[in-house]
């Protein structure tokens, strides 16, 4: 499944869009010899020249349809000019429909459109018609984008009603190119408001090769992008400003310093709470050795009630959104558990796979404030939905549900858990006891220390990493100490240990774990024990 974004020009111009996959469907395109000409259908909804002859000589390759809507979560700061594209697509979409309509019902000559860098503009007469009789662009793009005229707006959770959906034809690539919930970047030729006609049975392209009619929305209203080429986006290519920099030690350390300062006061002047949510904030999935995602360190901030979880989940949520590409929060309460999808299901009748809640990105963020959990029952769906927040806390997998069978899809989340005490339906990596001093900051952050705390987000997270055979004697033989003091620990606290290692070296923007990194990890846990007794 695809989700995706506007973020180019005007349509039939080169047009970009972010998305993560949604379903994929094989069709065809194809060429043939008409006398001496050859005809084709690549990049058109509906081939202008069907094949008159069956034994025309004709080549035929795949191409494949993706259905495409924004990315759950995507913060604003990624996309600025989205809403303008989007707004000149809709500009334009509705220009042509009225000059569609002055030709048919007028006989006017098409010379009477002028053309602008902006696309194409009605004449004087036009715009008053359009003035006196038109809804606005915005109001048309409102009232024609409903859950009633196009569902698949309704299905997806968090996504925004004023960005379009798409459908995207993919040529000429393997299908282990686009893999689920990645973002990609695509570019190509964008036709919002074609001429295509849907048969209500089946949409017969020519000569007996046809789309699945399901797939043919009203291209008014869900744009048709063929795809010329594409990519998969890292977090540092949505950076819009990326500043000139190197990972070099010291700038590294002051931008590290700086953003360990602003999340200190964010949450209350709690330097400890500040230092492992740094620490989180850097991790990702790096591997997966069975059922262990080696990386992932979620993180439970507990001795919270309802009005300080409001609180500091408020800023932080603020905090983040200015920081992070994708964030996400799920109130967690009895009601939720019991009626939300968190997991995706096939429709089988629409043939469609209906996304849930936990379909994210690679790379999101998602809060989960337990706070709000109180005493009830939780039904048959809220049993399931519990269990599937469970996996994917300790997995980091999400079970996508096909009706006749399920299957398993890993997943790239940073989970962070508020709640009062340690929460038993997220079992956290890190718990640690929240004991802030003050109600936490909210002041405006400079767009230029943004620009720069996003920077180091992104590139140091993606740093390799190295542990060498003098540092491997010294681990080992603090394991050996540790356990020796506390026989609770065990091969999962370790294992903890070497991903807070791993992190520590790469929020100083190095690549190989020092001994001055595992003495400041080593120091963390001591104080973070200490709050848990």
């Amino acid at each position: 499944m695809v989700t995706s974004q506007n973020s180019g020009s005007v349509p039939g111009n080169d047009t970009r869009h972010v998305g993560h996959k949604i379903f994929t469907l094989m069709t065809l395109w194809f060429f043939f010899k008409d006398g001496s000409v050859w005809r084709t259908n690549k990049f058109t909804d509906v081939s202008q020249f069907p094949i008159a002859d069956s034994s025309a000589d004709m080549r035929v390759w795949e191409r494949r349809l993706l259905y495409c809507v924004p990315v759950p979560g995507q913060n604003s700061w990624t996309e600025p000019a989205s809403e303008l594209v989007l707004n000149r697509c809709m500009d334009f979409t509705s220009q042509q429909r009225e000059k569609r309509r002055r030709v048919d019902d007028e006989g006017i000559d098409h010379m009477d459109m002028l053309v602008s860098d902006d696309g194409v503009q009605g004449s004087p007469s036009t715009k008053k018609m359009k003035e006196d009789e038109q809804p606005s662009v915005s109001s048309q793009n409102h009232e024609s984008i409903t859950e009633s005229n196009c569902p698949n707006m309704s299905i997806v959770p968090g996504i925004d009603r004023d960005s379009l959906p798409c459908l995207v034809k993919i040529y000429d690539s393997p299908e282990s190119d686009l893999k689920l919930n990645d973002v990609f970047e695509f570019i190509g030729v964008l036709t919002l408001d074609s001429e295509l006609q849907a048969d209500k049975d089946h949409d017969v392209i020519s000569n007996g090769f046809c789309e699945d009619a399901l797939v043919h929305l009203p291209p008014n209203k869900v744009p048709r992008l063929h795809c010329v080429i594409h990519r998969k986006l890292a977090a540092s290519d949505l950076l819009n400003c990326s500043p000139v920099m190197e990972s070099k030690p010291d700038l590294v350390k002051e931008i590290r310093e700086a953003l360990l300062r602003h999340l200190t006061a964010v949450l209350g002047n709690d330097a400890l709470a500040a230092h492992f949510m740094l620490l989180h904030l850097l991790s990702r999935v790096h591997a997966r050795v069975d059922n262990v995602a080696v990386g992932k360190l979620s993180l439970n901030l507990t001795c919270l009630s309802k009005e300080s979880a409001s609180l500091f989940g408020g800023q932080l949520t603020h905090a983040f959104r200015n920081l992070l590409p994708f964030t996400h929060s799920i109130p967690l309460t009895v009601e939720y558990l019991n009626s939300v999808s968190l997991a995706p299901k096939k429709d089988y009748e629409t043939d469609r796979l209906i996304t849930g809640v936990l379909q994210l990105a690679e790379g999101s963020h998602l809060i989960i404030d337990e706070t709000k959990l109180e005493a009830g029952t939780l039904n048959s769906v809220g049993v399931e939905n519990a269990r599937l927040l469970n996996n994917l806390t300790e997995l980091q997998k999400v079970e996508y549900d096909f009706k006749y069978y399920k299957m398993e899809m890993a997943a790239d989340v940073q989970l962070l858990i508020f709640s009062e005490g340690k929460s038993n339906i997220l079992p956290a990596d890190i718990v640690i006891p929240f004991q802030p001093s003050s109600v936490g900051s909210s002041e405006v952050v400079a767009e230029q220390a943004l620009e720069a705390w996003r920077w180091y987000l992104a590139s140091v997270k993606s740093l390799p990493h190295s542990i060498d055979s003098e540092m491997q004697k010294v681990l080992e033989n603090d394991l050996v100490a540790s356990r020796q003091a506390d026989r609770s620990i065990g091969s999962h606290d370790f294992n903890r240990w070497l991903t807070m290692g791993r992190l520590m070296s790469a929020s100083f923007g190095e690549t190989c774990l020092s001994l001055e990194h595992w003495q400041m990890v080593m120091e963390l846990e001591r104080l973070r024990r200490e709050r848990l007794k």
